[in-house]
């Protein structure tokens, strides 16, 4: 019932479904006050939204700091890699797997075991039915381009029930407390989604270290021009960090973080 009910109020809540309510309201309303306010409120929301300058602000003060490879201490018993866009859905080639939006996480994960900081990988999180019963799901096709890379198949251990973030910690801690118990464990996942899940972790009773990927913050300066002028990637970068907020606080309120 949770699944089902945050990914309604998920989509209800999103900036654009928001912008989109404002300008059905300001179309709708008779009174000529409330629609050059929701005239108003949808300009200033689009502007604000579309700013690469501030959403990269935003970016700098949720996500984590980086973490060098090597400044990590020790080598870790597994790393924990999250799913979630890990591989492409649309591949052009059956016989190798594409990165998909949040690559970063499986790269990442393959130079951290090559750097011999993790000694297993745990890769979490399930598929669409069709893909999963091919065993073409997302986890195994990951797994898959790590061992190209050289990484012995014995070292990639699964947990393919997963559909959410709760899930994710929920069904990890029972493979981790089984095959490695009292183990030190690193968490890979993209850094605008390391609160929620190094939360859920914590919450089951899993502590672990955090190795924020996928960035979607920069640390270098924008440009005068990039502060002024609409630009659409920004609409849609906000859009992954407003989820992860909704996501976030409907964790907290359901104790799962």
């Amino acid at each position: 019932m949770f699944y089902f009910l945050s990914k309604a109020i998920d989509f209800l809540i999103m900036p654009l479904s928001i912008i989109f309510l404002l300008m059905l309201y300001g179309l709708a309303t008779k009174n000529n006050k409330k629609r050059k306010l929701m005239l108003l409120l949808t300009c200033v929301s689009m502007l604000l939204l579309s700013n690469t300058w501030l959403v990269n602000k935003v970016f700098n003060w949720w996500e984590p700091r980086p973490v060098n490879i090597s400044a990590l201490d020790g080598t870790y018993d597994v790393g924990i890699l999250l799913s979630g866009g890990l591989i492409g859905a649309n591949m052009p080639s059956e016989d190798h797997a594409v990165l998909g939006s949040h690559g970063d996480r499986v790269l990442q994960t393959f130079l951290l075991y090559k750097a011999g900081k993790i000694k297993k990988v745990l890769i979490t999180g399930t598929s669409s039915k069709p893909m999963m019963e091919a065993g073409q799901g997302e986890t195994r096709r990951a797994a898959a381009l790590m061992v190209q890379w050289g990484v012995p198949a014995q070292d990639i251990i699964f947990e393919e029930n997963a559909r959410n973030t709760r899930e994710n910690a929920l069904f990890s801690a029972k493979i981790l407390n089984q095959k490695f118990p009292g183990g030190r464990y690193l968490l890979i996942t993209s850094a605008y989604h390391m609160p929620r899940s190094a939360g859920c972790f914590a919450k089951v009773g899993v502590k672990t270290d955090q190795f924020p990927a996928d960035y979607y913050g920069s640390y270098y300066s924008v440009a005068f021009k990039n502060a002024l002028v609409p630009d659409p990637n920004a609409l849609a970068y906000f859009s992954f960090l407003w989820h992860e907020w909704v996501g976030y606080i409907m964790y907290k309120l359901v104790g799962y973080s």
